[in-house]
């Protein structure tokens, strides 16, 4: 069984998806520990009641990114882990946490990458007059949300849709989404080589395995 060890800034909504997918064998893998650089993180609670390890790093107790990204490396790899899944986190990772995870680091982005990379995606969509919006699934690299796409769920942008309704509609999307693309991997159906993403043998397209042929 393969160890599953999942990162968080907050509500960890996603979190608990993939908490869910694992009690259901959905996903074949343990998830061993949660952590996250908020104390007060919701989704801290979401894993202490699903009896998962519960762990808080905060920034503030570091002298530098550099140190704090040590600090979790070595906490983190008391836990084995077979794949690291960001689930909300809001920091950048500094090239050394990336390095040493490569190849089993995943996130999560709501938008159709490489559209919007960064903050505030529904917002962005909005105010463009975007009809199609979305979340990608995706490596992790050093670039800024630019790791190469697993698979993508695409959701329509309806007139008189707020930030909240897109939102809504995106995170049902990530539910369903982020569970199948974490089996993929801890199955060895998925892996990253030479900057792409591959499953079951075949190079996926830019877009991922979700993309229009």
């Amino acid at each position: 069984m393969k160890n599953i060890v999942v990162l968080i800034s907050g509500n960890g909504s996603n979190l608990q998806a993939i908490i869910d997918a694992c009690e259901q064998k959905k996903i074949n893998g343990t998830l061993r520990a949660v952590f996250s650089n908020k104390a007060d993180a919701f989704g801290l609670e979401r894993a202490r009641d699903a009896a998962i390890a519960a762990h808080a790093l905060e920034a503030s107790q570091f002298a530098s990114r550099e140190a704090f990204d040590r600090q979790l490396m070595q906490e983190i790899d008391a836990y084995a882990p077979d794949v690291v899944v960001l689930a909300g986190y809001m920091r950048i990772l500094s090239p050394a946490f990336v390095a040493h995870y490569s190849g089993r680091l995943l996130n999560i982005h709501p938008s159709l990458l490489p559209k919007y990379p960064g903050l505030h995606t529904h917002r962005q969509a909005l105010e463009n007059g975007d009809q199609e919006h979305g979340t990608s699934v995706h490596f992790v690299t050093d670039e800024l949300d630019g790791g190469p796409v697993i698979l993508q769920a695409r959701v329509p942008v309806f007139a008189g849709d707020t930030e909240q309704d897109i939102i809504e509609r995106v995170q049902s999307q990530e539910h369903a989404i982020y569970p199948l693309v974490i089996n993929w991997f801890v199955n060895g159906r998925l892996k990253m080589v030479d900057n792409h993403a591959w499953l079951d043998g075949v190079c996926l397209p830019a877009q991922g395995y979700a993309a229009d042929e």
